[in-house]
């Protein structure tokens, strides 16, 4: 038997390297992401806050922090999702992404969703 979670945020991300938006010569590489948080706990959540780990392949350390995403804090009730694309540069060309955001529940209840590490990588670099 499905056992539901009371806080189940799930993370789901693609992620679209921007050619037209980087400098290959000027080592500036643009990446978009896609990001889909979905509600699959009881209890209904906003997302308060982002916390981003951006690294590239030199072990550069990007921290970004921040109030909601793309300008929003999204409530989400059982079963419901949002998305947006955002986007970040790094200095090579593959780096990597991971995270958690920070999530208020309907009952008082604060926890971090995590964002699993995922690749930032120009078409062709990985085999």
């Amino acid at each position: 038997m499905n056992e539901i979670k009371q806080y189940d945020i799930r993370v789901h991300v693609k992620t679209e390297y921007l050619p037209s938006e980087s400098d290959e010569d000027n080592n500036r590489f643009v990446f978009a992401y896609t990001i889909t948080v979905e509600n699959h706990g009881s209890e209904a959540a906003k997302l308060l806050s982002r916390h981003w780990v951006i690294t590239d392949a030199e072990s550069r350390i990007q921290e970004v922090k921040g109030k909601g995403v793309i300008g929003e804090q999204p409530h989400l009730k059982e079963g419901e999702s949002f998305s947006y694309t955002s986007g970040t540069m790094i200095e090579t060309q593959v780096g990597s992404m991971q995270g958690s955001y920070q999530m208020i529940a309907d009952d008082g209840y604060t926890f971090d969703a995590i964002i699993a590490p995922f690749t930032l990588a120009i078409p062709g670099i990985l085999h």
